[in-house]
């Protein structure tokens, strides 16, 4: 897929799969942010139906002891890039995604207001794959295409605008190598 096109605020090319996990942005609001993030369920194994479950609010806590500390919590991204570059949407770009948290950029809190946030499957130590990259750097370009508030300088880690709480990407994202593709 390349991911080049947004229709009405979805990712052509990416599998849709709404998330209760949203509510609107204040009016007036600007897309101005992308927040690069990570998920893994349970924590380090991939390839699992458990992120989907999550962002939907279906996660059921028998199916692993960390899944009871989690079940309960009303979260959601925009996207998800599993670590195949194939991508999910679970929430229209220009709705609130409940990704950020407690968080701060250039002075603002509240990040999910103006942000868009991305999952990659993934661990903050364990390395992304190249297809994960790729289809990262055409999502970032297509979404800066559509929101041109967002700019190289406005794309940050989660780890970033909530240090001491947060601490994905992590260690394990390569920065620059990402920086190099978006400016392709």
């Amino acid at each position: 897929m390349s991911f080049s096109n947004i229709n009405d605020h979805w990712l052509v090319g990416a599998r849709a799969c709404p998330s209760p996990h949203y509510n609107q942005r204040p009016d007036g609001e600007e897309i101005s942010l992308l927040v690069i993030h990570n998920i893994s369920l349970p924590p380090g194994q991939f390839d699992g139906p458990y992120i989907e479950q999550f962002f939907q609010g279906q996660l059921d806590a028998s199916k692993h002891p960390y899944f009871a500390e989690i079940a309960g919590l009303r979260v959601s991204a925009h996207l998800l890039i599993r670590r195949d570059g194939s991508v999910i949407q679970f929430v229209p770009f220009n709705e609130r995604a409940w990704h950020a948290g407690a968080s701060c950029f250039d002075g603002r809190e509240q990040c999910n207001d103006f942000s868009i946030g991305i999952e990659l499957e993934g661990t903050d130590d364990l390395p992304y794959t190249d297809p994960q990259y790729q289809a990262l750097a055409t999502i970032t370009r297509t979404l800066m295409q559509y929101y041109p508030a967002i700019t190289c300088d406005r794309i940050t880690g989660h780890e970033h605008i909530a240090p001491g709480r947060k601490t994905d990407p992590g260690p394990a994202f390569d920065w620059p190598y990402y920086n190099s593709l978006i400016a392709k």
